[in-house]
């Protein structure tokens, strides 16, 4: 098993992407917290993953400074210590910029970047207390190449690619690998929210279309396939890999 007693926390872990990771990782031998602001959600995965002290569950909000922090160092003492952090909470937020509601744009902000920041400032120390870790973000094919649907994500994701690249090198003395996923349009629950904001479910089907029209391998990702990347960059199999932005896209970032 490829993370056979190693101590992983999985943010926004109860649904989509993070619950395929969630159960993948306890079957590659780990012990998993997930955290999520869905407390709901994270008790339904425990009783229906029936993973007994193997996996805990948090409730946290991370678009708060208090949450993002917290939460880290309640997973370590619910784990006993932190190997891997994937940080993968994050939000569409607004589709444009004109007449932008700051409040939407700060949350935007605050969970797609505040949440990945202060996590990962937070579980170093816990990392160099077990001698190095693996910490993975997301992104997204719109932190590589711009997206005209989501403007303030692809900043925030683009902001996130530049997080990786510079702490993968600050924290490589602590034998701390940070790389990032970059998954493109993913069937999960969030995809309504770039396909769909205030349009009509005829006019989200055709931009769902035309986003796949575009990928080579002509679907969106499915969940399980971003927690597979995921597992790889977080495992021993990728002990030479930091730095490094992963597309999981189906070739969409590759012309």
């Amino acid at each position: 098993m490829r993370l056979d007693g190693k101590l992983a926390v999985i943010t926004a872990g109860a649904s989509g992407m993070g619950r395929a990771a969630v159960e993948l990782f306890l079957q590659e031998g780990a012990r998993v917290c997930a955290v999520d602001v869905n407390a709901a959600g994270l008790a339904a995965m425990k009783a229906d993953l029936n993973a007994g002290d193997n996996l805990s569950i948090i409730t946290a909000d991370l678009s708060t400074a208090e949450g993002a922090r917290q939460s880290i160092h309640d997973a370590a003492e619910a784990l006993g210590g932190i190997d891997i952090l994937w940080a993968q909470a994050g939000t569409p937020g607004p589709g444009g910029i004109e007449g932008l509601d700051v409040a939407e744009y700060q949350q935007a902000l605050f969970l797609n970047m505040q949440s990945a920041t202060l996590g990962a400032g937070e579980v170093i120390g816990h990392m160099r207390k077990r001698g190095g870790g693996s910490i993975i973000f997301t992104a997204s094919v719109s932190g590589m190449v711009g997206s005209m649907w989501s403007p303030v994500y692809s900043s925030c994701k683009f902001g996130v690619v530049g997080l990786t690249k510079s702490l993968a090198q600050t924290f490589a003395p602590d034998n701390v690998r940070v790389n990032v996923v970059c998954p493109g349009l993913a069937e999960t629950p969030m995809k309504a929210g770039f396909t769909g904001r205030g349009v009509s479910a005829e006019q989200a089907k055709a931009a769902e279309d035309k986003y796949t029209s575009a990928v080579p391998l002509g679907r969106l990702v499915r969940p399980a396939e971003v927690a597979h990347a995921v597992l790889w960059l977080a495992s021993d199999d990728a002990g030479f890999v930091t730095g490094i932005e992963l597309p999981v896209d189906g070739g969409f970032t590759c012309k």
